[in-house]
């Protein structure tokens, strides 16, 4: 077990302090609230209905003053100058730090090839200008399940190292099988690599991340030997839809808030988000594998959400996981639609669910245990909001059918065109309006008491503009994102998993057609409209209460296509809103990645006939390609059975085109080195008439196709 805390002491009783003042603060507003709604609701007499609401205020209470007071510690953390004990302050930054082997690695599947290579170029040459290179392997680790993508990530990969020089730093590996996700595509580096290594730094196919923030991050595992995992606070940045740049907005403008309270709070305790952070490789190795937990999914087997879980059990070994959120150039990419966003939370609910059964694991600290409930709760809370809303209608419902409640006129009062009872439901609201909207007044009035900072984000009146038109894009989006991870957490009750599928991260040119948004939003519309009309009719005053939560629903259609413009969200940039310092003061990083994709994009496209299978008929045709991922490939000895079976795919490919074949098919021709020289051999020999239509084709288009550097890759 490692030493604790050679570097940044903190007294454990100054901790428990900070803990106890944090966590006596969500209690003791819960319980003020628990007691006005307990008042409120029994002054009539309590009724199973009112008990279950009662139990739901609790619990959802509590979830939203965990974030108001971790939003207020901050805002006291950043206003008297910073918290002393931070990680970054145990290196002492103007002198020279040691550094260690670490690799870079970069899990992909199915991902944009241009963008993950032009961001690898970019980090690859700002690691490079630190002058700290020799210290920095660099890997992509591949489970792509489709021919183009795969011979494009090869091709790619070639033409960067011959480009930067980096064929003893840059490493590509295709796995044969895809299992076990992302962990098991790290946990397979970390069997065959990871010894060689003291860190590896673990990035996202949009990940970017400065040279100077990578050696920043292993200077500090070096400083601090009792560290397993430091973990940075990404920022949201090349959004071009107007949903896009309401998150990149929201992300910049109050992240730091939440992250200093965060920070203030956790310190040596704190969580792994899966990517964007740094790991000592060995205490990984030794103590973060994932068991399969009990049953069969979605509860069971494989652990989805790996990072939750490899931050407990790191903590659990005695090494500490540290949130460092001064490194700010740190960046991800983020989903560009509503609908790109649910099917994320999809993926996302079914792994937080999981967690259930790691609640009560042995071994575990609390504060780690504190990390999963949230987790879950970030989906569980949607249900249970829905369904306080649903019995507080059928409430109203019972209490409009007595004729209304039985007290004095002078008891109630008109607020917004609807009766509300004072003094408790009105305390009960504002208060609850006060904690979901000062966290984001607090961190708007503070960026604008700091002219510099405000000009960062447009200037004082462009910002204040953007957090108030962000706050009611964000209150809209409420409900129908209460519904969307309702509908998820329901799904996975009843057992539904999920597959594994590529993340949407740029947008398309049209943003999400009226087709998929009827299909995606159209139940939530209906169920708005019968919610609404129902309220309406039978307790008109609620009504008024629920009109905003039933607006977001029911314009759920139309708000989603909105948002997924790109046109929208470009002028949106042009009149100066939702900017960010990302945007207004980018760091060299980024705006080299914008210049090399911009050049990358414009280049000659395959012809129709030929672009669906463009990687196999480069893999098969190009002497220089079929060498290159012959020589990738690891080399087997197939059975009698699978052999012939080769061979009848071979003929077929051949003599009726690739379109006769499955991807899964395609995929294991390219995976087999003797399938692959044949192909290429016979492909060169065999008479013209012999072949395909679609092979003659591809020959006659090779000398247009290949007079394009292969560089520029398509989309």
């Amino acid at each position: 077990m490692p030493p604790l805390f050679n570097t940044i002491k903190m007294d454990p009783r100054a901790l428990n302090r900070r803990r106890f003042v944090f966590f006596s603060s969500v209690f003791v507003l819960t319980s003020l609230a628990t007691w006005v709604m307990a008042d409120l609701l029994w002054r009539h007499g309590i009724t199973g209905v009112e008990f279950t609401i009662f139990i739901l205020f609790i619990i959802l209470f509590t979830h939203i003053a965990i974030g108001f007071c971790t939003a207020m510690f901050g805002f006291y953390v950043i206003n008297r100058g910073g918290d002393k004990n931070r990680i970054i302050r145990s290196v002492d930054w103007s002198k020279d730090q040691p550094l260690a082997s670490t690799a870079i690695i970069l899990p992909v599947f199915n991902e944009d090839v241009s963008r993950v290579f032009e961001g690898l170029r970019v980090i690859f040459r700002s690691v490079q200008e630190t002058g700290k290179l020799e210290h920095f392997d660099f890997f992509i680790l591949s489970d792509s399940n489709q021919p183009n993508q795969w011979i494009q990530e090869e091709l790619a990969w070639v033409e960067l190292c011959k480009q930067v020089q980096g064929f003893e730093k840059i490493f590509y590996r295709k796995r044969r099988q895809s299992i076990n996700k992302k962990a098991g595509n790290v946990a397979d580096f970390l069997r065959r690599w990871g010894r060689n290594y003291r860190y590896m730094v673990v990035l996202d196919a949009d990940s970017i991340m400065t040279g100077r923030a990578l050696v920043q991050m292993v200077a500090m595992m070096e400083a601090n030997s009792n560290v397993g995992i430091l973990q940075t606070a990404p920022r949201i940045v090349r959004g071009e839809t107007l949903y896009a740049r309401l998150q990149s907005f929201a992300n910049s403008l109050y992240s730091p808030l939440f992250l200093a309270g965060l920070n203030f709070w956790q310190q040596h305790d704190g969580n792994y988000w899966g990517h964007n952070a740094i790991i000592r490789v060995q205490p990984f190795i030794d103590h973060c594998a994932l068991p399969d937990l009990p049953g069969s999914e979605p509860f069971g087997g494989r652990i989805l959400s790996h990072d939750f879980v490899e931050a407990a059990l790191m903590r659990k070994a005695g090494w500490a996981v540290w949130l460092v959120p001064e490194i700010e150039t740190s960046y991800e990419e983020g989903p560009p639609t509503l609908i790109d966003s649910a099917k994320r939370d999809r993926r996302w609910c079914q792994g937080n669910l999981q967690h259930t059964w790691l609640l009560t694991a042995r071994g575990f600290k609390p504060a780690n245990r504190f990390h999963l409930l949230m987790g879950v709760m970030a989906y569980v809370s949607s249900p249970l909001w829905l369904l306080f809303l649903i019995m507080s209608t059928v409430r109203m419902f019972a209490v409009a059918s007595r004729g209304g409640f039985p007290a004095r006129p002078q008891d109630y009062t008109s607020v917004f065109g609807a009766y509300i009872h004072i003094p408790q439901a009105l305390f009960l609201f504002v208060l609850t309006m006060l904690m979901l909207f000062l966290p984001k007044l607090v961190g708007l009035i503070a960026t604008l008491g700091d002219s510099e900072e405000a000009e960062r984000f447009g200037g004082r009146t462009r910002l204040a503009l953007s957090a108030l038109l962000e706050t009611v894009v964000s209150a809209i989006l409420a409900p129908i994102n209460m519904f969307f991870n309702s509908k998820f957490v329901i799904f996975t009750l009843l057992g539904q998993g999920v597959s594994w599928v590529t993340q949407q991260r740029n947008a398309t040119d049209d943003g999400t057609d009226w087709r998929e948004a009827i299909i995606t939003h159209g139940p939530m519309t209906l169920f708005g409209l019968i919610w609404g009309a129902s309220t309406f009719i039978l307790a008109r005053d609620f009504f008024w209460w629920m009109s905003p939560v039933l607006a977001g629903l029911v314009l759920s259609i139309p708000i989603s296509i909105f948002l997924s413009k790109s046109g929208f969200g470009q002028r949106a940039r042009r009149i100066g809103l939702f900017l960010t310092p990302e945007e207004t003061q980018p760091c060299y990083e980024l705006r080299r990645l914008e210049q090399n994709l911009a050049a990358c994009y414009k280049h000659l496209q395959p012809i129709e006939p030929l672009r669906n299978d463009y990687g196999l008929l480069q893999a098969v045709l190009d002497p220089y390609i079929n060498a290159m991922h012959v020589a990738l490939l690891r080399r087997s000895n197939p059975s009698e059975e699978a052999r012939d079976w080769f061979i009848q795919l071979r003929e077929k490919l051949l003599r009726e085109g690739p379109s006769i074949l499955t991807a899964k098919e395609k995929m294991a021709l390219l995976l087999d080195a003797e399938s692959m020289i044949w192909l290429h051999e016979e492909l060169w020999r065999l008479p013209g008439e012999s072949l395909a239509e679609w092979w003659r084709l591809a020959m006659r288009q090779y000398n247009v196709l290949t007079a394009t550097p292969v560089t520029a890759l398509y989309r």
